[in-house]
């Protein structure tokens, strides 16, 4: 529903930003269908791209004018994730993005990148934070083996930032067509799991028996077990999703063990990593890919078509 509020003022150390644009997640489909606790109502969607029109006392940077995109969770600067530093996520425990102003911490901005437009930039927020923190928690280097589930988002992003910096990616889908695009963007090997659903035992021949370097897994219940047994002595699954469901998974605890596969959780970044990706996108020329962009007034149907896996990429929503 609809409301018309003033906008608002900035107060010490906050901005305002003219919000030109936001993407959608499954994490804000998940929001919406009520199943994340918050405060009701509430504004929807954590990623939130514009210009800054107005600072309070004490900022210095950004200015008005700049172009910016806000970090998913503002408490967290920098270093390890604490309760208190995840305690804050627009759209979840506050007001979200989907408002054509918006004020916030300056410290918790990201300058843009040049190249970008403002759609691509919101898509930086949830998607491609999550996956350049999922490369960076392994250690990626040239040379390494990145296996990436499903075509979304985070999928496609993490393909995109393993091969510039000279990883070999293996993407896998259900769909030959999706796949086909995956490989547009430089995927070196796909893995239909439809057709191959034991594509762990694929991956493995696919990289000599050894495994991948790195796995990220964001199927969650029906794919973690695969995961880990895709993955090389020594290598890492990186959990970052539950598209396939929010229950316990089954996996080898015995074999992760002895082959000192590690297992880390993915909680999207600091505001650090979000600036660490912006660089590393302003430095590639790195496009983010968006299939779908809607006019916030069009967010029913935006959610229709990412609950039917219609998109490949993000899904855009503009604010005008």
């Amino acid at each position: 529903m609809a409301e018309d509020r003033p906008i608002p003022e900035p107060g010490p150390g906050e901005v305002v930003v003219r919000v030109r644009a936001s993407s959608l997640n499954y994490h804000d489909l998940v929001n919406l269908l009520g199943l994340i606790h918050g405060p009701w109502p509430r504004v929807p969607m954590t990623d939130g791209a514009g210009e800054v029109v107005a600072i309070g006392d004490g900022v210095t940077n950004p200015a008005v004018g700049d172009r910016v995109f806000g970090a998913f969770q503002p408490l967290w600067p920098e270093g390890r994730l604490t309760r208190t530093r995840r305690g804050w996520i627009p759209g979840d425990t506050t007001d979200g993005w989907l408002q054509q102003y918006m004020r916030f911490p300056a410290a918790a901005l990201i300058a843009t990148p040049p190249h970008l437009d403002d759609r691509e930039a919101a898509t930086l927020v949830c998607a491609g934070t999550t996956a350049w923190s999922a490369l960076r928690g392994a250690n990626l280097k040239a040379g390494d083996v990145v296996v990436t589930q499903g075509t979304g988002g985070v999928s496609l992003f993490a393909l995109q930032l393993a091969k510039a910096q000279g990883a070999t990616v293996i993407l896998t889908s259900s769909s030959d067509d999706k796949l086909a695009f995956g490989r547009s963007l430089g995927a070196d090997h796909v893995i239909n799991y439809r057709t191959t659903p034991d594509w762990e035992r694929a991956v493995r021949a696919i990289t000599g028996g050894e495994g991948a370097d790195l796995v990220l897994d964001l199927g969650g219940q029906e794919t973690l077990g695969r995961s880990v047994k895709a993955t090389r002595c020594d290598g890492s699954v990186a959990i970052i999703g539950v598209l396939s469901g929010h229950g316990n998974a089954d996996f080898p605890v015995s074999d992760a063990m002895t082959r000192q596969v590690r297992l880390y959780g993915v909680a999207v970044g600091s505001v650090e990593a979000h600036r660490e990706l912006a660089r590393a996108v302003a430095a590639t020329g790195l496009r983010p890919q968006i299939s779908h962009t809607f006019a916030w007034t069009d967010l029913a149907e935006a959610r229709r078509v990412q609950h039917a896996n219609e998109h490949l990429g993000k899904i855009a929503i503009t604010i005008p």
